[in-house]
């Protein structure tokens, strides 16, 4: 029973599900730090509000705080463009780099003979005949 579960444990999918749990809950702090100290501030100072937990209304003696819903909604959309600027951005343009660089495999080549194309793995010539090296 415990070899078993002693192989679970060290496949591949589980190490890297773990090692990409952790990294998450790393990021996360510092998207949340982010927000919290830099980019929440910076909105509170160009509209004065940076809170709107006190916003609310009542109905028949319920209280519905709409306020906290929109700090919730504006704190969601300031991490998804956070997210999307400094982590998704970067990403696409390193990899869109990396992939301009690389040429691709070539499958046509041209036979010395009549510089037809032919496909590279050819033997012979489909249009002269020519026995390739």
């Amino acid at each position: 029973m415990l070899k078993g579960f002693k192989q679970f444990i060290l496949r591949g999918n589980v190490v890297d599900l773990a090692v990409g749990v952790m990294i998450g809950a790393a990021f996360s702090a510092v998207v949340s730090s982010l927000v919290a100290n830099i980019l929440t501030p910076l909105i509170g100072a160009i509209i004065k509000t940076p809170d709107f937990s006190e916003l609310s209304f009542k109905i028949n003696g319920s209280v519905f705080t709409y306020g906290l819903f929109l700090n919730a909604l504006i704190s969601f959309l300031i991490v998804a463009l956070a997210i999307y600027f400094f982590v998704v951005t970067p990403i696409n343009a390193l990899i869109a780099r990396s992939k301009k660089g690389a040429p691709e495999d070539p499958t046509n080549k041209k036979c010395p003979e009549c510089l037809s194309e032919i496909p590279v793995l050819a033997k012979r010539c489909a249009f002269c005949t020519s026995t390739l090296v």
